[in-house]
């Protein structure tokens, strides 16, 4: 039941439309908006600018034509109509009738009269009695008022249009003489838009079409680096202790950036959880040793000691000694453990560099006053150095504290302080058992004593130069040694400076 429920969960979850498909979407459908807002903006301008040119095609020829007949100084008439509109001054007027028309010929005459041998024109003349003297189509059509009227859409016998009239007044008498109504036909226009209509719906689902595939083309080619990344987490889920890493990526943008910082916080998590592991393998693997001891004095005083005041203050003061060192080395593991996470508590702190150096200094002479601390201080101001001030007295009071349990009959140790191009230089010397060669390359391991019987002899865990080279690397600092043996041992440290403290005081 649990693997069937894990399956139909897998199922849903590949149901579930990928980030590509929905980029893919969200980009078609931002076109498909834009294109359609374009379209729509388009087609109702270029509608507009048409039905406004036609409109004014109209009426510039119904001006033409009330501008032509107002010649006539008569009662409009088919043959003066024909007259004053082709401006033609033939006699005879037994080729026309009330019922011919002009189309055909009128073409023939001027370019005004092609305006009205145009299929979409037709001209209606009528007298005064509103009687219809003249026409250019064979439909007749009413005259719709007798007062001037503007351009105006109306439907006649199933056909839309602009229909205009004009009162004809003589030019000579100022008589009225008739009226001139014209018809403009929009059957052409319609059908302009329509197939305009037509061609951008296709247009649209086209370009909807096209930027869907191209949207996700785009969209997986630019999302590629975040599948990369996906497909690393789910290595690293089924597999937490293998050593994967995303593969570097080369598109130089936040998503390459993204794999980098991704990468770097791997390391650190992996970083962390074999400093967790390695902390308890050193913890249980230093404390068998102790506990076994307080665990031995007390089966014996159990068994039989307890009756014996020698043998009874014998244990306690061996317990009691096993349990300072456990003390000791619990509270260094824990030094060291926070030393490794630096960055993340205290990647922000600065410290004085003089005045710590200066502090530690004076408590050494206080503490060891058998012993001769000689101190060097080349800076002629105070440096700001990146390091938390604890960690840097703690880092010198190990350095310090190492070099006097190991100093042999000259006991004596310099302290010099100068600046070294962009970092601090502190270099504390002693003169005492050295160390070989071999073990130079050692000393920096965890638990790791030159002379282990000697070392704990003299109170050490191996725990100290650990913490102090964990700290200074965490601050981006460095440590290095320089030892004889027999002649002593030199330990050089550099910090980076931050800012000069007269700056930061201004």
């Amino acid at each position: 039941m649990k693997r069937l429920k894990e399956k139909i969960s897998g199922l849903q979850e590949l149901r579930k439309p990928s980030l590509t498909i929905k980029w893919a979407f969200a980009s078609s459908f931002f076109i498909f908006v834009v294109f359609t807002i374009f379209a729509v903006t388009t087609y109702q301008s270029s509608i507009a600018l048409f039905v406004e040119k036609e409109r004014k095609n109209a009426e510039q020829v119904t001006d033409e034509i009330a501008s032509r007949l107002a010649n006539s100084t008569n009662e409009l008439s088919l043959v003066s109509t024909y007259r004053n509109l082709t401006n033609s001054t033939r006699g005879g007027s037994r080729l026309y009738d009330r019922t011919s028309t002009l189309e055909g010929i009128l073409m023939k005459i001027d370019p005004f009269i092609s305006e009205l041998g145009r299929s979409e024109m037709t001209l209606y003349v009528y007298n005064l009695e509103e009687k219809l003297v003249f026409k250019t189509r064979e439909k007749n059509v009413q005259l719709t008022q007798t007062t001037n009227k503007s351009p105006s859409v109306v439907t006649i016998d199933g056909l839309t249009g602009f229909i205009l009239v004009r009162p004809i007044y003589s030019i000579e008498t100022g008589e009225k003489t008739g009226y001139a109504q014209t018809f403009y036909e929009l059957t052409s226009f319609y059908a302009i838009r329509n197939r305009l209509l037509i061609i951008l719906i296709v247009l649209e689902i086209i370009s909807f079409i096209v930027s869907s595939v191209l949207g996700y083309l785009l969209s997986s080619y630019y999302l590629k680096p975040l599948k990369v990344l996906r497909d690393t987490m789910e290595q690293i889920q089924k597999n937490p202790q293998a050593d994967i890493h995303t593969p570097k990526i080369d598109t130089n943008d936040e998503l390459a950036d993204m794999a980098e910082i991704f990468n770097r916080m791997l390391d650190r998590m992996r970083s962390y959880t074999e400093q967790q592991e390695q902390f308890v393998e050193d913890v249980s693997h230093e404390l068998r040793t102790p506990v076994a001891i307080i665990e031995g004095h007390l089966n014996m005083l159990n068994r039989w000691g307890k009756n014996d005041p020698e043998i009874l203050e014998e244990s306690l003061d061996a317990s009691m000694q096993e349990i300072s060192r456990m003390k000791t080395l619990v509270q260094e593991m824990l030094d060291l453990s926070r030393a490794e996470q630096v960055d993340v508590y205290y990647s922000n702190e600065t410290t004085q560099a003089k005045e710590v150096v200066h502090q530690v200094f004076n408590n050494f002479k206080m503490l060891y006053p058998d012993f001769v601390f000689i101190l060097d201080d080349d800076l002629a101001s105070e440096k700001l150095l990146q390091i938390y001030r604890n960690h840097f007295e703690q880092i010198l009071i190990i350095l310090l504290d190492n070099a006097v349990k190991y100093s042999t009959d000259r006991k004596e140790v310099h302290l010099s302080l100068s600046k070294n191009s962009k970092e601090v230089e502190i270099v504390i010397q002693d003169f005492g058992e050295g160390i070989s060669e071999g073990d130079i390359s050692k000393i920096f391991h965890r638990f790791y004593r030159v002379d282990k019987a000697r070392a704990r002899t003299k109170g050490g865990n191996g725990l100290g130069l650990s913490i102090a080279k964990q700290l200074l690397e965490s601050y981006k600092g460095k440590i290095m040694v320089q030892s004889s043996l027999g002649q002593g041992t030199i330990f050089r440290m550099y910090i980076p400076i931050v800012k000069e403290a007269l700056e930061l005081q201004k």
